[in-house]
């Protein structure tokens, strides 16, 4: 593989970067799957830029649903397949008192993480008119189906629900392009969002803004193709290409927002 790969990618990123060599050398030396926990789009990225097209590794993923955005990979040896329940996927739904109450994807997420779990075990939340489900790791269903008991001021519980219950996310991505003078943080999300660019900067101070699912809080941070970048309250984004500089020095972008 050599040291080049590393310089297609972040250095913050190299330790992940280690990571999936590591996880491609355990199954082949073993001849045996491994399962990741589960990966945002980014890290999924990674995954298929660093493995690319192997001859003798197959990489799957899932996050249960359609579309889902936070998947665990399959590191499959050579004529291995893969079955569906190889994911350890579980599925629950969230029962609790909709009628008078209003419960939050970061209200959510926090009562989950408060039971002292990582991120990394659970997969996509979803929300949709009233009913709450999320994906989580098979092996610590049983602990989320016994200790979820309290969320904010609420009393909780939750259960497995077959896949063919799961509700459907119903956002999708819109293309769209523009000019940059530079690919400095503030000055991609400003055109991005359409926001004077000092407004962007106190936002990105406050630590309202990620880059790659990675709280950033510099103005001056240079984005690269291929980032992910959310602004709390306004929206996600994707870099998805930067083109060669204009006549008068300006970066073409083509980003993806989400809708």
């Amino acid at each position: 593989m050599g040291s080049s790969i590393y310089q297609h990618f972040r250095p913050e990123e190299r330790p992940f970067i280690d990571q999936v060599l590591e996880w491609q050398t355990t199954v082949l030396d073993q001849y045996h799957p491994k399962l990741t926990d589960f990966l945002d789009p980014r890290e999924q990225n990674i995954i298929r830029s660093v493995i690319g097209s192997h001859s003798e590794l197959t990489i799957d993923m899932s996050g249960g649903i359609n579309k889902a955005e936070r998947q665990r990979a399959l590191f499959l040896p050579p004529y291995v397949t893969v079955e569906p329940d190889e994911y350890k996927l579980c599925l629950f739904e969230l029962n609790y008192p909709h009628r008078f109450a209003t419960i939050t994807h970061r209200e959510l997420l926090g009562s989950l993480m408060g039971l002292g779990l990582r991120r990394e075990k659970f997969g996509d939340l979803l929300f949709a008119d009233g009913r709450i489900q999320f994906v989580a790791a098979a092996e610590i269903a049983e602990f989320i189906r016994l200790n979820l008991k309290q969320i904010g001021q609420h009393t909780v519980s939750c259960e497995p629900t077959a896949w063919g219950e799961a509700i459907v996310p119903q956002h999708h991505w819109q293309e769209q392009s523009g000019t940059v003078s530079s690919l400095r943080l503030d000055v991609v999300l400003a055109e991005i969002y359409n926001l004077p660019r000092g407004k962007v900067s106190q936002a990105i101070q406050q630590q309202r803004v990620k880059v790659n699912w990675r709280i950033v809080d510099k103005p001056a941070y240079m984005l690269r193709a291929g980032d992910y970048v959310s602004l709390r309250k306004v929206g996600r984004s994707h870099l998805s290409r930067v083109g060669e500089p204009t006549r008068k020095g300006r970066l073409p972008i083509s980003y993806e927002l989400l809708k």
